[in-house]
This record gives structure tokens, sequence and C-alpha cells, in this order.
């Protein structure tokens, strides 16, 4: 029986990328396999929205690892609203505010903060294999708050947790808006003296940090670089450009960036 698809020329290509092309024809539609890969693809991204952080087993993870944990809440009551309402995911409970604030002792050079964004699997899958590939590549003497994770945030949350525990720089890892071949990228975004109402122009971002886009590895050297350029030049943003892909990082007990006072 002949085969009732038109295949594409190009077809060989799909190999190299998971790019929807090719896809060829049937009569005047699409394939039918190619129609459910598609809705497929469309209740992955709408699942990776709408499902919700397992806090609980990220950091039970995470203190295993070694690292301190605290939790934090946006001042969005649930996912519909946090949807429906961007600038509630930007700000802090007040409550879970002034936990942090009375949490907070020695000035820090970097909180880290790990929120669910708009893809939950992205926090759960990747931050904790970002931030083992991260931690050997740190300089040595560098003040690390507790690690936050955040249910229901936006990228600007980090800016006032940043603030609340008195850091020279905030990093957000957050589930990126998903895609209908990358349902759980991480995005990472740096800001150098985060307060309430910085700009997205202020931040640095590295992004679609996942095995399939931007490996961890290079993912935490490339953040690590912004780290340091940021401590040392005191600045994110669009003043600050990515030049790490010609960088040597220097050995982790050499730390000029840190001789610095805290502002």
């Amino acid at each position: 029986m002949p085969d009732p698809v038109t295949h594409s020329p190009w077809a060989g290509w799909r190999s190299a990328t998971p790019a929807r092309l090719a896809l060829g024809r049937a009569g005047a539609g699409m394939p039918t396999d190619e129609v459910l890969r598609f809705g497929w693809a469309h209740a992955m991204a709408r699942d990776a929205i709408h499902a919700a952080l397992d806090v609980e087993a990220l950091e039970t993870a995470l203190r295993s690892e070694g690292w301190d944990v605290l939790r934090a809440r946006s001042r969005a009551p649930d996912r519909a609203a946090y949807l429906r309402r961007p600038d509630l995911g930007r700000q802090l409970d007040a409550g879970d505010a002034q936990a942090l604030r009375t949490h907070a002792g020695t000035p820090a050079d970097v909180c880290i903060v790990i929120g669910d964004g708009l893809s939950s699997l992205a926090a759960t899958r990747h931050a904790l294999p970002l931030l083992s590939a991260l931690r050997p590549q740190l300089p040595a003497g560098l003040r690390l708050a507790p690690l936050v994770i955040a249910t229901q945030a936006r990228v600007a949350l980090a800016d006032e947790v940043g603030e609340a525990f008195g850091a020279r720089l905030a990093v957000m890892l957050i589930g990126e808006r998903p895609g209908l071949s990358s349902p759980d990228s991480l995005g990472i975004y740096i800001t150098h003296a985060p307060r309430r109402g910085r700009h997205d122009a202020e931040r640095n971002c590295i992004s679609n940090v996942r095995p399939e886009g931007l490996p961890y590895e290079a993912a935490a050297f490339k953040l690590a670089w912004f780290v340091r350029e940021a401590l040392r030049r005191g600045l994110t943003g669009v003043a600050l450009k990515d030049e790490s892909a010609s960088a040597v990082l220097a050995p982790v007990d050499s730390n000029p960036a840190l001789d610095r006072p805290h502002p």
C-alpha cells in the first residue's frame, strides 16, 4: 500500500534540531503523528506552567548537599492569581519579608533564589545540578546568604530578597516560559545592588539551562564569571557585557572582588 505521507526533501535536517521543520504532509493537512506530537508538546508546556513546585523535596535535596535553605512566597495567593497578576509575583509576602530580614545577619555578597516561575519542572530538574556545578567555581571567602526557595515567583522577587539580606548581588534561578520543545528551561538573572524597583535593563540573563540547551557546567562557568565581574565592577545589566567566552576564571583562593568594602 502506498505511503499516504508526502515526505519533505529536507527531512534529514530533523536529526540536528528539535525545531518542527520538514514535517511532510498528508493530502492537504499534516501527518497524524505530527499532529499528535504537537498536541503532546502543548500539553507538556501547559502542565509545566500549572504544576506546583515540590518545595519539600527540593529543600531536602539541597540540604543533603550542604546548602542552608529558607522558604518564601510572593504576594500571589495561588497560581491563578499569579498568572493574572504578574505584579504580585514580584513582591514578597509581607510576613516572609519580615522573616528574611529577621534571619539576615552580616550583609552577604550574594544571595541565590530558586523560583518556580512559569515552569516548576525547570526548578525541580535543573536547580540542584546547576548549583552543584557552580559551587566549586565560586571564590573562597564569598559570603553567601541562605538559599531561598520562592513560590509563585517572578524574576524581580529576588531583588526584594537580596535587599532583605543586604546582599551586593542577587541571583535568581527561575523556570522560563515553556516552549513547545522546551517545557523545562531554567533561566538565571543576576542583579547588582538588588532592591525593589530595579529594572530589567539592570540585570544580566543566562537562558535555556538544561542538558538539551546550555549544559550545567557551561552555565555555571558563565554564572561564576558574572558573579566575579559584577562584584568587581559594581554593576550588572546593559553596562556589563558577557565576555565569559574568552575568560579564564581566577583561582578560587584569589578573590580581589571581595576586597571591596560593602556599600
